[in-house]
């Protein structure tokens, strides 16, 4: 893939690998380009500084770093990233918090294809 103005940086965040590769592949988007993945906040905040990723799904319950604290820490280092919070908790008010915090979206787990590539198209619909 050519890194052409139009190409954003994709960063998929999840302490589920498969989670992670269900994203990657099922991701349908072509100026959306997946840089690196992280199994936590911790390795998140560190892929983010080194790759300057510009969209981000954010898992929400995670070892050592949880996506709360994670969304936070994102946008203080770089306000305009775009992040869609992705999560199995049906727990609304921690998705509310993170959506506070500076996350752009929420979907659901699980999600369809379908539901992951109009979540990810709506958020970039938004920038």
């Amino acid at each position: 893939m050519s890194e052409g103005p139009n190409v954003l940086k994709m960063l998929i965040v999840d302490d589920s690998n498969i989670i992670r590769r269900r994203i990657e592949r099922s991701q349908q988007i072509d100026r959306l380009e997946v840089v690196g993945a992280a199994a936590n906040g911790v390795e998140a905040v560190e892929l983010f500084r080194r790759t300057g990723a510009d969209v981000v799904t954010m898992d929400l319950t995670m070892p050592e770093m949880d996506g709360i604290e994670c969304v936070t820490e994102l946008v203080r280092i770089r306000p305009d990233v775009l992040i869609l919070v992705i999560s199995a908790l049906a727990d609304k008010a921690t998705a509310v918090e993170a959506i506070e915090r500076g996350a752009n979206g929420f979907l659901c787990k699980p999600f369809t294809d379908r539901q992951l590539n109009g979540a990810l198209e709506e958020l970039l619909a938004g920038r």
